[in-house]
């Protein structure tokens, strides 16, 4: 006769529900003690109150650049470059807004103003302090598309105090750095102005001692005369030649005819020779010039034409940025406006009292179960593989007695 392998129970949801049924009263007993330890730590924390103030975001012209910015902008294809070598145009009012409210120096000034040093008990540690303060307090647009300043802080009336002097410096702030940055862009913009207005005369002076020195004025026009010139007179000399000859071949060549035809000849000669190869004309002309030093002349001249114009184009672009400059650093700029001022709050913003003790509660929950069944399997165990698992199955059963589970 065989005999009957009886095989493992599968545990079912009812088995895991009786385990817990069956613990119940230590379950219950410790999730009350953990919510009396949650409220206790929930009630005995400081209330913290919430205020904030709400500033509208100026347009980017109002931003003591704006005027420059406008300028660039409207210059076509030279914008992008003008904006980055000015430093504008990269960033819009609320970027600048939001970095003065983030600055170490708003921060610092905050920290002197309210001793919050002693506030945060950091022990005049400003680092410790500014971390602390960058805490409780936040910036950012609202979904108005204004920038918001909130401050958290144990005193109702402080959090709205120092939320109306963080609005308080961000104006002041705003308003230094805006002149300094108009001023240092017109002192960068002046100083590339003067050195356009050197450049551009230095040369005008070239281009004036060429044209003294080679009594020439435009070069591409005087030489396209110079040419016509050079073909009459070669066309004029090889008429001259052919009457010479056949003057020569009629009357001889002691003939008054062939002599007079012949001089005029080697005239002809000598003045396309000068032109062609002379370093410089015999008779002074404000139109005619050597072709042997029309290419030098001609490099130069354009060379010194090119430089005028380069300079002028130049001289164009920046006196427009300078004259813009100069009124941005005279202009005022307009304060920061302040939609809402900050107000001492009438409800805690801290601490969530149901929060913290719902919180507690299931983190008890989620360790007290595990715990319940590692119990429950230990204290039904008979044999053990170490004595660690031996002195924790004590451990439970005390607990099981101490419970009269």
């Amino acid at each position: 006769m065989e005999l009957e392998i009886e095989k493992p129970k599968t545990a079912k949801l009812s088995d895991y529900l009786y385990i817990l049924y069956k613990w119940k009263k230590f379950l219950i007993l410790n999730v009350l003690l953990l919510v009396i330890v949650a409220a206790v730590v929930a009630f005995t924390l400081p209330l913290e109150y919430k205020a904030t103030a709400v500033v509208m975001i100026p347009p980017d012209n109002s931003m003591g650049l704006g005027g420059l910015t406008s300028l660039i902008s409207g210059k076509g294809g030279s914008s992008s470059l003008g904006a980055k070598l000015l430093g504008v145009g990269s960033s819009s009012s609320e970027d600048v807004l939001l970095g003065i409210l983030n600055s170490r120096t708003a921060m610092e000034n905050v920290i002197k103003k309210f001793d919050l040093a002693k506030y945060y008990e950091t022990k005049s540690n400003l680092d410790l302090t500014i971390k602390a303060l960058r805490g409780d307090v936040s910036f950012g647009p609202n979904e108005n598309e204004m920038i918001e300043i909130s401050v958290v802080n144990k005193d109702a009336q402080k959090s709205a105090d120092i939320a109306n002097y963080f609005v308080e410096l961000l104006d002041t702030l705003n308003l230094k750095f805006s002149v300094e940055q108009a001023k240092n862009n017109r002192i960068f913009i002046e100083k590339r102005y003067q050195k356009n207005l050197s450049d551009l005369k230095a040369a005008e002076d070239s281009m004036y001692n060429f044209q003294k020195k080679y009594g020439v004025f435009a070069v591409p026009e005087q030489l396209e005369v110079a040419v016509k010139a050079a073909g009459e007179l070669e066309s004029q000399m090889a008429e001259k030649e052919m009457a010479a000859y056949f003057t020569k071949q009629q009357f001889g060549e002691n003939s008054p005819q062939y002599q007079g035809l012949n001089a005029q000849v080697n005239m002809l000669k000598s003045k396309v020779n000068e032109l062609k190869n002379a370093n410089k004309l015999s008779s002074v002309s404000n139109v005619l010039f050597p072709f042997k030093t029309a290419p030098e002349m001609t490099m130069q001249y354009m060379r010194n034409f090119r430089e005028v114009e380069i300079q002028s184009k130049i001289l164009e672009v920046v006196l427009p940025f300078y004259e813009q400059a100069k009124f941005d650093e005279q202009k005022s700029i307009p304060p920061v406006q302040v939609l809402d001022s900050a107000v001492p709050s009438q409800v805690k913003f801290a601490p969530k009292r149901s929060f913290i003790i719902l919180t507690i509660t299931f983190l008890g929950l989620f360790f007290l179960i595990p715990f319940i069944y590692i119990g429950e399997s230990l204290v039904r165990k008979i044999d053990f593989n170490n004595p660690l698992e031996e002195k924790s199955a004590r451990f439970f059963r005390r607990i099981i007695r101490f419970y009269k589970l």
